[in-house]
């Protein structure tokens, strides 16, 4: 079976990072997935029940998601679902297993700040040197005082945005 799936939900808890026999890194992490439908009677939502998924990320994506996700996130989750039947204890069940393709906060509940992986492959262009206020700057977190100086990275992320054009531009 090859079925692609996305699925709404929150992190049930916090992702387990893991290697394969072979050392790929995988994370493992559960998803509630909760079903509600709207009650014309009462005017109101009903919660349903609650699906629960177990998603499987491995590589680069396994290493994004243990420094990205705790549990309570809400999350979209895109990759191939698998049906797995299983037995211990003298119980039976069926589980709901995901082998993820792409995983990203669910920006309904909150906001998320992206953070871009640098490729190896990448020279380290030496940073910039920015002058900032001396007040807070909410909207970054970041604080300067007196003399103190914030460095940019802004050479790299202006190679990386040409690189990544250029890649998308072959690409087609």
């Amino acid at each position: 079976m090859n079925d692609t799936v996305t699925i709404l939900g929150r992190v049930g808890g916090d992702p387990n990072r893991s290697q394969t026999t072979t050392g790929v890194p995988v994370v493992n992490f559960r998803v509630a997935s909760p079903q509600r439908r709207f009650d014309q009677k009462t005017q109101a939502w009903i919660e349903t029940g609650t699906n629960w998924y177990n998603v499987s990320a491995f590589r680069q994506l396994a290493e994004h998601v243990k420094a990205s996700l705790r549990s309570g996130d809400g999350v979209i989750v895109t990759g191939r679902l698998k049906l797995r039947e299983w037995e211990s204890g003298g119980k039976k069940g069926l589980s709901a297993d995901i082998d993820a393709d792409a995983i990203g906060h669910d920006l309904r509940w909150g906001a998320s700040a992206f953070v871009k992986a640098r490729s190896a492959a990448a020279p380290t262009p030496a940073p910039v040197a920015v002058e900032t206020s001396d007040h807070d700057d909410e909207a970054s977190g970041l604080t300067a005082d007196g003399d103190e100086s914030v460095f940019v990275d802004a050479a790299a992320e202006v190679t990386d945005d040409l690189a990544m054009a250029d890649s998308w531009a072959t690409s087609r």
